[in-house]
């Protein structure tokens, strides 16, 4: 019973920083650090996820725009489906883990996976 509630506390947790705006300090720059106190750098996390998210969306739909045939289009929409399931569940696992680093765990493993996701995308677009 508790694998079960720590699984739905580290989605709500995931789901709140994912829904933070950025904070005043947190202009855009991705190089910015995100320090602080946990839920400050889960907020600041949070709103770096968002703009890699929105990043990662356009490509994603600049490249089914352009897939050379019905198949790739077919499976680029398959495989970015099953790519955010596997994202979702890798970063769950350290939302899972001990104290309230694990916040900051979780947030960080979705920045860097949907970060990495967004620059393979848009270097579909260059091939």
């Amino acid at each position: 019973m508790s694998v079960m509630r720590n699984l739905v506390v580290c989605t709500a947790a995931l789901a709140v920083a994912l829904s933070q705006p950025a904070l005043a300090g947190d202009a855009g720059d991705p190089a910015q650090s995100c320090d602080g106190s946990t839920g400050e750098m889960v907020d600041c996390l949070g709103a770096k996820i968002a703009r890699w998210d929105k990043r990662m969306t356009i490509a994603y739909q600049e490249a089914l725009k352009n897939a050379a045939s019905p198949l790739q289009h077919d499976q680029l929409r398959t495989a970015q489906r099953l790519w955010i399931q596997y994202r979702d569940a890798n970063c769950l696992y350290y939302g899972m883990g001990e104290g309230t680093i694990a916040r900051v765990d979780a947030a960080e493993c979705m920045r860097s996976m949907t970060e990495a996701r967004a620059r393979e995308l848009e270097g579909l677009g260059h091939q």
